[in-house]
């Protein structure tokens, strides 16, 4: 299979009750460790480049990685969709260079602004995207966090208001909808008890066409086991906590088709590499860190798929 846009991937997501990872690759090992993942579990999957990751490693690198990871599926006999995807667009000139280059979903962010600028860029970039069979995700409401080129303080966070989310969906056209429910990026989410306000998603999912695709950015859990690995060997990351397993699965199971994940691979990487460092401190050989890196990543996007996405078995 070649890469394919989202569109089937969500209606079947949203008739059986599961949500697409949506995991952020910034190089080989992590596209490695995500593929494998979900060819293993036999699961759609949503690679997803910010512009962070545009800058580290070159979008046209990154492709042809992605375009090497399908390949070898192929020839290892799995056949599983996966859509390449532009996280956080900043710009019409973005998406449309990731449109023109062979990316099949790309996301125009235009929650920095007003509700009829955010409106009138969305719609240019699904009036250049639809004709050329891309699908095109836009975000409405502000999360907090930092995380790449996102930054928003807790004071400027915002809620999706319903009632707007409904028109922007009617005025632009675009395919699926990043709402603001209470997630954030980073590693930082919450300073109490994680929490969702799954009273504005039912009443999003309430106002849109049945099936309508929710998209939940900020979405890592923060593993503590990862957390307390990093600190162990050398780390200083104290107080990170994310959204809990729990809520995401419930957010699933509701009107939400995509859940993104960034954060949780960082942790996962970065953990075993102190780790290899801290015990082996003869080893510099970058494959041996670097593999267990990318082993850590696959089992901890088989946990995600299996126990909270539920889309194992559904590609």
């Amino acid at each position: 299979m070649s890469l394919t846009t989202t569109k089937e991937m969500f209606e079947k997501a949203a008739k059986g009750g599961y949500a697409i990872g949506a995991f952020n690759v910034n190089n080989m090992e992590i596209i490695q460790g995500i593929v494998e993942a979900a060819s293993e579990t036999n699961s759609p999957v949503i690679l997803q480049v910010s512009a962070g990751a545009r800058k580290y490693a070159n979008p046209i690198y990154l492709k042809k990685l992605v375009e090497a990871a399908i390949e070898c599926n192929k020839e290892a006999g799995k056949d599983i969709p996966i859509a390449l995807h532009l996280d956080h667009g900043a710009d019409f000139e973005i998406c449309k260079d990731c449109i023109d280059n062979g990316f099949t979903s790309v996301m125009i962010d235009g929650s920095k602004y007003d509700f009829e600028e955010n409106v009138a860029l969305t719609k240019k970039v699904v009036e250049y995207a639809h004709p050329r069979g891309i699908t095109v995700e836009a975000e409405l409401g502000k999360l907090a966090g930092v995380e790449d080129d996102v930054n928003v303080s807790d004071d400027d966070a915002m809620y999706t208001d319903p009632d707007q989310a409904i028109e922007f969906v009617k005025r632009t056209g675009c395919d699926s909808l990043a709402i603001a429910i209470g997630t954030s990026h980073g590693a930082y989410k919450f300073k109490g008890e994680p929490k969702l306000r799954f009273d504005i998603l039912e009443k999003v999912s309430a106002g849109l066409p049945d099936g309508y695709p929710i998209v939940l950015h900020g979405a890592s859990s923060v593993p503590q086991e990862f957390v307390n690995m990093c600190n162990e060997y050398g780390g200083n990351i104290p107080g990170a906590k994310g959204v809990t397993e729990e809520l995401l699965a419930k957010a699933a199971k509701m009107s939400v088709c995509k859940i993104n994940i960034d954060s949780d691979i960082r942790l996962a990487m970065t953990a075993n590499i102190r780790e290899c460092f801290s015990k082996s401190p003869e080893v510099f050989d970058p494959r041996i860190y670097l593999g267990q890196a990318r082993i850590a990543v696959k089992d901890m996007v088989k946990h995600k798929i299996i126990n909270v996405l539920g889309s194992n078995d559904k590609a």
